[in-house]
């Protein structure tokens, strides 16, 4: 049965590094049983050190962090978090270290103390779950970078976390990848957040979006999550989007008229 109280809640979360460098700026943000979220925001606000001290990785210089709301303090606490929590890096090379797919993906239940019987099981399930079963047994550093990074996905779903945490998941991704990647999310019953600087992608997977802009998160009521189809001259090849506010029709109306 889903644990009905927020997963993670950071309550007034700050985090400066030891040189003095401040990140995160009083951040209140709740992470509830199979929600969708989406972080956007410049580089160098403060997104993937949320993610980490989310992780443990970080422990906040103030506020308080809260893992089915007990803090997390202790080392145990922290434990007990990542058995429930996941993060797929932004560079799959971080993840991966075992010399085969197969080895990547039951190292997380092995960790977790199952047998290496039960934990080649539930390897095998999950690349059978995510459609990769054909890579059980390849050479994980001759992957291409798209296969690496859903091979990372599958090490973290191997250990049939709660909610999962991915950093810029679609960099450098084709679009054949990034479009299974968009299925095996939506077909997802956890909660997750992803950062990502891709609207589209958020769109197609996440339902609620947050932005994050030196080092402060807020909910954004007037951005709207919504699917970017479009042709110009451009065509395929490499371009730039600039971002423009759109007028709602009543204020467009109302400007007409007063002319």
């Amino acid at each position: 049965m889903p644990f009905t109280s927020p997963l993670i809640r950071l309550d007034q979360v700050s985090f400066s590094y030891p040189d003095g460098r401040s990140i995160l700026h009083q951040v209140d943000l709740s992470i509830e049983y199979n929600q969708r979220l989406g972080l956007i925001g410049p580089n160098g606000s403060g997104k993937t050190t949320l993610l980490h001290l989310i992780m443990g990785l970080h422990r906040p210089t103030e506020g308080r962090h809260l893992f089915k709301e007990n803090e997390v303090e202790e080392k145990e606490d922290i434990k007990k978090l990542r058995k429930s929590i996941g993060l797929v890096f932004q560079d799959a090379d971080d993840q991966l270290f075992s010399p085969t797919v197969i080895e990547d993906v039951a190292f997380g239940p092995l960790n977790l103390g199952k047998s290496p019987e039960e934990a080649l099981e539930i390897s095998n399930r999950t690349l059978q779950d995510l459609g990769l079963t054909e890579l059980a047994d390849r050479v994980t550093h001759r992957l291409s970078g798209g296969e690496k990074k859903l091979v990372s996905l599958a090490t973290v779903l191997s250990m049939q976390p709660e909610a999962m945490l991915l950093d810029e998941p679609t960099n450098n991704l084709d679009k054949a990848i990034r479009e299974r990647l968009i299925e095996i999310l939506n077909k997802l019953n956890i909660a997750y957040m992803i950062i990502s600087h891709d609207w589209d992608f958020l769109s197609e997977t996440c339902t609620s979006l947050y932005i994050m802009d030196q080092g402060r998160v807020q909910q954004s009521d007037t951005d709207r999550l919504h699917l970017h189809r479009h042709a110009h001259t451009c065509g395929s090849q490499p371009h730039n989007h600039h971002m423009q506010i759109c007028t709602p029709p009543e204020q467009r109306n109302n400007k007409i008229n007063a002319q």
